[in-house]
């Protein structure tokens, strides 16, 4: 399978792991904001290719057009999608089956700690939340004009072992805000890996699907749990104003429970860390 990667994070990463644990014979190329270069990732050499803005390696092209599957992770530049932009023409034409664009939850906006799912309102009011409504309209849009098999999965916050609660406790660098009814949802890397593979068969195209876990909760309950696993005392709870403007008080701005029986149910899926408890509990022997 020849797979395009715009942007090469840990969703991505673990995506590729994925399928070359399921043994299959992959071609992969991948873009960065680093000068062109080859890398080796789990026994496999690929092609990082130069994309950053309108800085682009030529070499890219013929790869996007043999490409079978587009993944797109990388976030909006100053409010627009760079992928579109610099490759509306080749993507028109693209014999891709399968184009996925990474979005976030964050699009919901404030629900005031109700419920959401795929046919809720969305209502965002931070920048970032914003940018991410306004790519996944101009994905849609761009989709439907040119008869593309697009889907959009908005994630929730993603953890793994390389990023998450107890590794910022430890570092001291959990900031926990006293906020009563702010939750909001995770959802651990592997099973975003997994549904992205289950999803290359069973694929229905203009879709979107919410990939959060089964129990939103508090960042203040997470961060007790994480420290009973840790076996240290709970961090110092801050207020909102002792917090600079900036993504992590945009965060505590919103609240919301985010639905998942939509792509349980398409992607006939059961998650291996369906809360943060089993999440972290599997990650916990990295630290102690």
């Amino acid at each position: 399978m020849r797979l395009f990667c715009f942007g090469f994070g840990q969703v991505a990463k673990y995506f590729v792991k994925k399928i070359i644990n399921q043994n299959l014979s992959l071609d992969l190329s991948v873009t960065s904001r680093q000068e062109t270069h080859k890398e080796v990732f789990e026994g496999i050499s690929f092609t990082s290719y130069k994309f950053e803005n309108d800085k682009v390696d030529g070499d890219i092209n013929s790869k996007i057009k043999e490409a079978d599957y587009i993944l797109v992770s990388i976030p909006p530049v100053f409010g627009e999608d760079i992928v579109i932009k610099n490759f509306k023409g080749l993507l028109k034409n693209t014999n891709a089956k399968w184009i996925t664009y990474l979005s976030a939850t964050s699009v919901y906006g404030d629900h005031n700690g109700e419920w959401v799912n795929e046919r809720s309102e969305t209502k965002p009011s931070t920048l970032h939340g914003k940018n991410r409504l306004k790519v996944e309209n101009d994905w849609q849009v761009f989709s439907k004009e040119n008869n593309l098999p697009l889907q959009i999965f908005r994630i929730s916050g993603i953890y793994s072992k390389q990023n998450n609660i107890l590794k910022r406790l430890q570092t001291g660098q959990a900031k926990i805000i006293k906020k009563e009814k702010h939750f909001f949802s995770r959802i651990h890397v592997e099973d975003i890996a997994n549904i992205l593979f289950i999803s290359l068969k069973k694929f229905k195209t203009n879709e979107i699907f919410n990939i959060s876990d089964d129990q939103p909760a508090s960042q203040e309950e997470v961060a007790a749990y994480a420290s009973s696993l840790l076996k240290i005392n709970k961090p110092n709870l801050l207020k909102i104003e002792d917090l600079e403007e900036g993504m992590l008080k945009d965060f505590y701005k919103e609240s919301k429970k985010v639905d998942n029986k939509k792509i349980k149910k398409f992607f006939n899926y059961q998650f291996i860390y369906p809360s943060y408890k089993e999440g972290l509990a599997n990650i916990v022997n990295d630290f102690i």
